[in-house]
């Protein structure tokens, strides 16, 4: 009788690890399929048509970049909550201005608001050189949580106030910032680098703002409005130099 227990107590537990592991599966095997939906109808099917920004956002996985609780809605067509009050932008957008960037392989990436990481993952996909700044510090210490078990190991990810840029690391080749902001930054501009391109969710703070893309070419600024967005405010410096 003892031993029949114990035969049952094993074959229970085997029977639940093999369903354990089975869901795992087939969890992993839905998001692939979400990410292949929302490559196909939320990108293809509007105007994103870099090869490499495709690749990018099939590969990398975004419910892992959300609150738990999310993780089923990753890959919808809109914006989510993360942490602190943030979002995490609906993919369409995040495709979009990384496509705004043309990224080759090797330039260099500044991002201002790196949020829960997922930006900067996609961005990674394409240049090994990205650098991102967050100003809340509960957030930065989050995303290069994940970025890093992720293997993400070419994204830098800083604590500080996005409005000074990373000097240290200048020129930048891109940068994009992820954040609304009623004006753009002067030190971005000058960290920017010859031919580069500068993307930005510009106007108010409050309302809506103009995704702009911004081309330095001999030292000018070359703008170009691309669509209306809605984006959390840009915070620190810039409260104390509205213009």
């Amino acid at each position: 009788m003892r031993k029949k227990i114990i035969f049952l107590s094993i074959f229970l537990l085997l029977a639940v690890l093999f369903i354990l592991l089975t869901a795992k599966d087939l969890d992993e095997s839905y998001f692939r399929a979400e990410r292949e939906r929302m490559v196909r109808y939320q990108l293809k099917a509007r105007d994103i048509t870099d090869p490499k920004v495709l690749k990018a956002m099939l590969k990398v996985p975004r419910h892992l970049f959300v609150l738990p609780e999310y993780k089923r809605e990753a890959y919808r067509d809109y914006p989510l909550p993360i942490d602190e009050g943030q979002t995490i932008s609906q993919p369409y957008i995040v495709a979009l201005m990384t496509q705004c960037l043309k990224l080759k392989p090797g330039d260099k990436v500044l991002e201002i608001g790196t949020g829960s990481g997922y930006q900067a993952a996609v961005l990674a996909e394409i240049t090994d050189k990205v650098f991102s700044i967050e100003i809340r510090s509960g957030l930065a210490k989050k995303a290069a949580e994940t970025l890093k078990k992720l293997g993400y190991k070419n994204v830098k990810v800083k604590w500080g106030d996005g409005y000074f840029g990373w000097p240290e690391y200048a020129p930048f080749d891109a940068i994009i910032v992820t954040c609304a902001a009623n004006h753009i930054p002067p030190p971005l501009i000058k960290q920017l680098a010859e031919g580069g391109r500068l993307v930005i969710p510009l106007g108010s703070t409050l309302y809506y703002q103009t995704l702009t893309l911004v081309t330095k070419k001999k030292g000018k600024l070359k703008i170009k409005y691309i669509m209306g967005v809605r984006f959390v405010p840009m915070v620190g410096e810039i409260t104390k130099r509205k213009k």
